[in-house]
């Protein structure tokens, strides 16, 4: 899991997909953090993204770098402890600004049966579970 944090930290921007009714809906995201050993990503309750992963939790992340690219799916879990969000926002001070852990707004989840697939064009894919 170390490795699959370090490639979508290092890559900077991801791409969540959940699924909206029968839609797919995709955007931009750059938070991930380790927790208690689990892959977190961070949104805010207010927005869409987690009205969908509420309903669906569902979800894949891709990332592409330096020739290679990083797909991660699994079931995304809302861990609504202080603790967790503190530690996300403080990976992401920038954040602080527009989030607090106790705002009621702030939202971490992390990755439950995680699967990340490692490809290329010049490499066998390599899968990791997690």
């Amino acid at each position: 899991m170390k490795e699959v944090f370090e490639f979508l930290k290092k890559a900077n921007v991801y791409y969540l997909a959940t699924i909206e009714g029968d839609q797919p809906r995709v955007r931009p995201f750059g938070t991930v953090n380790i927790f208690e050993d689990k892959l977190y990503i961070q949104t805010g309750k207010v927005k869409p993204v987690s009205k969908q992963l509420m309903e669906n939790p569902k979800a894949e992340i891709c990332a592409f770098m330096d020739g290679q690219w990083l797909r991660v799916s699994g079931k995304l879990v809302e861990d609504d402890r202080e603790e967790a969000k503190k530690s996300m926002l403080d990976a992401y001070p920038n954040l602080r600004s527009m989030y607090d852990e106790k705002d009621g707004n702030t939202q971490v989840f992390y990755f439950s049966e995680g699967k990340a697939a490692f490809s290329s064009f010049t490499a066998p894919e390599r899968v990791v579970e997690f």
